[in-house]
């Protein structure tokens, strides 16, 4: 408890907790505020709002810091796995060696999906974004999975847990599989999790596919780094949706359809189309030039954050990655050339540095599964592959918090006020 903080609202006074977490910012208990005064608090966005407690992540966005259960990013991309990091997200703790082997196991066991959920892709149309077909898809999982929607039911929550970790990169490949044509490719057991989606993506009938090892770090790391961000506007809307007692699998496509819009998933998408349409490294300044003109419309995507007012620590995992796979692949492509001198250019220019417009994830990320060869409609379903841990993570502590109540943000009604209804004939 950190103290009381004094409201006033005409002649009256009145005293709320101030409530202080593990670290952070302090946060004024208002849960009384209506009750007591006949007030609301007005904040679009809910920017100045903590609207639940969690033990999950923390994030500090003026020091560029990120923590998945006390743990700093960099150190888990570094030295983790994903599945490691999944352990920890969804149980508190890293693993023993025995709990991440057993883990890892009951997660491979789950990946396939039932065959009748493969004749859903038939009906959406070929050029379907991926990530409307995995709307759909991945709502469609509570039709065929009765045994593990019963959220009162700690079992049936743990499983529920583990087939949505297992079955969204099924999904996610089959997704792209049908965009381009190509026969499902079931899952592999011995393969690794990246390595597994990377098969399922890439392989085809007629060949061998070999995972290649940097490009598998590359992709753990990715998810890695995308696998939770505290109460973002995907996960928010996962626990909004959860706070109804809707099923598991809704609430993931709920959080799926959140994350599709370009300010939130989409903007690794929208930063290599920027890319593109600068083409080549020598017509830099010239954006450069058209993005510092306020009566421009054209914006640098994949620089700056949100939260973020130093450099995004997830970037800064990615951008040593995005040289190895770059080295490693080889590639001569205008585009990723224009990200590496673009990405010099920003680090050095004064202006950017002022503003702390700095390449964030999402620039980085980008850069990388372009290389690795996935289409940009993929990026931001390789974002919800990897998110679905954290939502699933926060999903799981909404649902046992004995503080939470149904989600009911209210307004600032500013319509007509009471009329009377006047028959057309005399309107």
């Amino acid at each position: 408890m950190g103290g009381k903080s004094t409201v006033s609202v005409g002649d009256k006074s009145f005293e709320y907790p101030v409530l202080s977490g593990s670290t952070g910012p302090e946060v004024i208990d208002i849960r009384k505020l209506y009750a007591d005064t006949d007030c609301f608090t007005y904040d679009p966005g809910f920017t100045s709002t903590a609207s639940c407690e969690s033990k999950i992540t923390y994030i500090d966005g003026d020091a560029g810091i990120l923590l998945h259960r006390g743990y700093p990013i960099d150190q888990l991309a570094e030295k983790s796995s994903f599945m490691e990091v999944s352990y920890l997200l969804l149980n508190g703790e890293l693993p023993s060696k025995a709990e991440l082997d057993k883990f890892t196991y009951t997660i491979s066991r789950h990946t396939m999906v039932h065959e009748q959920l493969a004749t859903f892709f038939r009906g959406f149309r070929r050029d379907a974004h991926p990530m409307a077909i995995m709307c759909g898809v991945v709502g469609a999982l509570s039709a065929f999975y009765h045994d593990s929607t019963d959220i009162a039911d700690p079992e049936q929550r743990r499983i529920a847990s583990h087939r949505l970790i297992a079955k969204i990169p099924t999904l996610a490949a089959m997704a792209y599989k049908y965009s381009v044509g190509q026969p499902f490719v079931f899952p592999k057991n011995d393969l690794s999790y990246a390595g597994n989606f990377l098969n399922m993506t890439f392989s085809v009938p007629a060949e061998d596919y070999v995972v290649d090892p940097i490009i598998e770090s590359a992709m753990d790391k990715i998810f890695i780094l995308h696998a939770d961000h505290e109460q973002n506007a995907s996960t928010s809307t996962v626990r909004l949706a959860g706070s109804s007692g809707a099923n598991p699998f809704a609430c993931i496509a709920a959080g799926i359809a959140c994350l599709w819009g370009p300010a939130h998933g989409g903007a690794n998408e929208a930063a290599l189309n920027m890319l593109r349409e600068i083409g080549t490294p020598d017509k830099i300044p010239e954006y450069i030039a058209r993005a510092k003109n306020k009566d421009d419309p054209f914006r640098l995507m994949g620089f700056g954050h949100r939260v973020y007012k130093n450099f995004d620590p997830r970037a800064k995992v990615l951008s040593k990655a995005a040289t190895e796979v770059l080295d490693k692949l080889g590639i001569s492509d205008p585009v990723l050339d224009t990200a590496r001198e673009l990405e010099r250019i920003a680090l050095s220019d004064q202006y950017f540095i002022d503003k702390k417009l700095y390449p964030n994830v999402d620039f980085y990320s980008g850069v990388i599964l372009s290389a690795i060869g996935f289409p940009t409609s993929m990026f931001t379903v390789l974002f919800a592959l990897a998110r679905t841990v954290g939502w699933i993570a926060q999903w799981n502590e909404m649902i046992t918090d004995p503080a939470q109540k149904i989600g009911r943000p209210r307004q600032l009604y500013t319509g007509p006020t009471q009329r009377d209804y006047v028959t057309v004939d005399q309107r």
